[in-house]
């Protein structure tokens, strides 16, 4: 399949749903896998809730690649045996190198991981205070890292609520670290457009996809929602550009896979949530309260339980890939149009 040209001729998204009966499965035992990166060689990695990732190989095989303390780094026994404690990979990216740039969504840092396992920190604060939940992370082609910090209040299960808005955006570059933008509602995964010329934000507890112009020096202007104010059941998480200009999102606890066209409509491509439990979650989160973990556990889906990312991959780039919080395995299927490549595809 070939790359379709940005907005161009009939969206290949068009009458398209996910075909429950074709959708596969590779990876086994797997521990949150919330995020996965694809390798043009068919190789996967995903992040583990053991502290590393995953590496799954072409034929399936699969090993644990897990963190460990970089010995370059003369950091002492104690904040060696500490480095780590409460580590939870969410968010990743290929460095330039090939290194994998982690935000530990349980250290509340953004680190920088080898293919061996080394890891060191790459901020851990800003402006003289802690990150706070450090979600996602993305490298542009200028080299540029983007860093999303979802909320400051921990556990973040308190933060699950739409009247809560203290996410914001940090940008790492040649200057160092700043903040670009803030007041988001649980900031979750971004994405830039083809021509990186647009930032796109999944507001988690907005229910929203908010976008900011890209400036030359990366400041973010020109705020606006992109698609509907709100997406309807379950919370958007994890988000990807198509070829086309499709952007498609996971909208965990409703277990229903979308994606917003480049005129801002939603196609609904699967739903497999279980109609009680995300009635419960709804309920639950617009009673303007923290919607109890409880209620959370009982909302989920039988293909990719706790539907959290979409990562393109294959030969072509059109082979989609789910991450789930709560799934063991990785399901994938085939799609009708290619992913838009990311940075580490196109080098």
């Amino acid at each position: 399949m070939t790359l379709i040209q940005h907005g161009r001729g009939p969206n290949p998204l068009l009458g398209f749903s996910v075909d429950r009966s074709k959708i596969g499965t590779i990876g086994h035992d797997l521990q949150r896998p919330e995020c996965i990166l694809a390798e043009r060689d068919g190789t996967l990695w995903a992040a583990d809730a053991r502290g590393g990732v995953m590496r799954i190989a072409p034929d399936g095989s699969q090993r644990l690649i897990a963190q460990s303390v970089d010995t370059h780094f003369d950091v002492g026994a104690d904040a060696a045996a500490s480095l780590l404690a409460g580590t939870l990979p969410n968010g990743l990216a290929f460095a330039a190198n090939g290194d994998i740039l982690i935000s530990n969504f349980g250290t509340d840092r953004l680190e920088r991981m080898t293919r061996t396992g080394e890891t060191t920190v790459l901020i851990d604060s800003i402006e003289g205070r802690p990150l706070g939940k450090v979600n996602f992370v993305l490298r542009d082609s200028r080299d540029r890292i983007w860093i999303t910090i979802s909320t400051m209040i921990n556990p973040w299960s308190d933060a699950m609520t739409p009247s809560l808005s203290d996410g914001y955006i940090v940008l790492l570059d040649e200057k160092g670290p700043r903040i670009v933008a803030d007041g988001f509602s649980f900031t979750n995964e971004i994405r830039l457009d083809a021509k990186e010329e647009w930032l796109y934000v999944a507001e988690t507890t907005g229910k929203r996809v908010t976008r900011l112009r890209v400036g030359a020096d990366g400041s973010l202007s020109d705020r606006e929602i992109f698609g509907p104010s709100s997406l309807g059941t379950g919370v958007i998480d994890g988000i990807a550009f198509d070829a086309y200009g499709n952007l498609w999102a996971t909208m965990i606890f409703a277990e229903r896979l979308i994606a917003i066209t480049p005129q801002g409509d939603v196609l609904e491509l699967l739903d497999d949530g279980d109609p009680a439990g995300t009635a419960a979650f709804e309920q639950a989160f617009h009673s303007g309260k923290p919607v109890p973990f409880e209620t959370l556990m009982g909302a989920g889906g039988q293909i990719c339980t706790w539907l959290a990312s979409v990562t393109f991959g294959g030969p072509d780039l059109s082979t989609v890939y789910l991450g789930g919080l709560r799934s063991t395995a990785i399901p994938y299927f085939q799609s009708p149009v290619s992913g838009l490549p990311m940075v580490h595809w196109q080098a």
